[in-house]
Order: structure tokens, then C-alpha cells, then sequence
């Protein structure tokens, strides 16, 4: 076996991989409680908030185009997955492709609109890139594991 040049002792070589369903762990290796999770549930709250006002506003009166439609059917949804904290970096991601289409797709008589789902998209992306805190249906199933050792065993009680 080849020696490793800085640490000088031979070593098998492992590939380290993804095992399913710890990639979002090892995206997000904290998923932060006390004020930082505090924070993180409070950004994800207003955001899908936020989202699912704007995509379900008005889609029942006004059937209109059908990307119109598709569009705020998507950021509807994506407000309420992302409430919940389920697939967050993937739905942060969706989200603000979808507020930079939607701000894209405006016409220039409504500027005020074009400027909220920029800002819109820009902190569904910052939730993407932060990840979805402690408190969170991803912390759940991918990470915030809790292990208890037992220290005593094998050790004669003390008299």
C-alpha cells in the first residue's frame, strides 16, 4: 500500500459517501436550537407566511395565464413545505427560482411588486443556505440525534 506523504504510516484508502438519507445532515451539521433556531424558525415563518399570501391570493378569482397560475400554485405550496421545514434547502432554492421568475414576468407599471418577491427570493435563498434549525420536520428525519451512554456499566458500584 502507498504511504501517505504527510502522515508517513500506511493506511487503506476509503472513499467516504453519502449514505441515503444523511445527505441533508451532512449539509447542515448543526441544526442550531436556542436563538439561532429561534431565528431560523422565525425567518422560515414569515417567509412561507408570506409565500402562501401571495400565491394564494389570487388564484381563485382570476384564472389568468397558465404560468400565472403554476406560478403561484408553486410558491403556495412551497410556503407551507417550507413551514413545516420539510426539504428546506430544496424549497429555498424553488422558492426564490420562482420569486425571481414571478419578479421577472412583471411589466414595469408595478414596480413596488417586481421589489417584494425580489426581496422574496433573496431570503427563500438565504433559508436555503442556512438550512432549516432544530425546529423543523428535516432536523426530525435527518439530523438532532440523540444518544444516551451509559456510563456505569461494566463498573462495580461503589460500597
Amino acid at each position: 500500500m502507498p504511504k501517505s506523504a504527510f502522515e508517513g504510516i500506511e493506511r487503506p484508502s476509503r472513499l467516504h459517501t453519502i449514505e441515503s438519507g444523511r445527505t441533508l445532515q451532512r449539509l447542515f451539521s448543526t441544526f442550531p436550537n436556542s436563538w439561532p433556531g429561534v431565528g431560523l424558525v422565525l425567518i422560515r415563518g414569515c417567509l412561507s407566511l408570506a409565500l402562501f399570501y401571495f400565491g394564494s391570493a389570487s388564484l381563485p378569482g382570476n384564472p389568468s395565464e397558465p404560468i400565472t397560475v403554476a406560478q403561484k400554485s408553486i410558491a403556495a405550496a412551497g410556503g407551507i413545505f417550507l413551514l413545516a421545514g420539510l426539504w428546506t434547502p430544496a424549497m429555498g432554492v424553488l422558492m426564490a427560482l420562482n420569486e425571481v421568475s414571478i419578479a421577472l414576468s412583471f411589466s414595469s407599471a408595478q414596480p413596488e411588486a417586481t421589489w417584494i418577491h425580489v426581496f422574496l427570493a433573496v431570503i427563500a435563498a438565504s433559508v436555503a443556505m442556512l438550512g432549516p434549525g432544530a425546529w423543523s420536520i428535516d432536523a426530525r428525519l435527518y439530523g438532532r440525534k440523540r444518544f444516551d451512554i451509559d456510563r456505569t456499566r461494566g463498573k462495580r458500584p461503589s460500597p
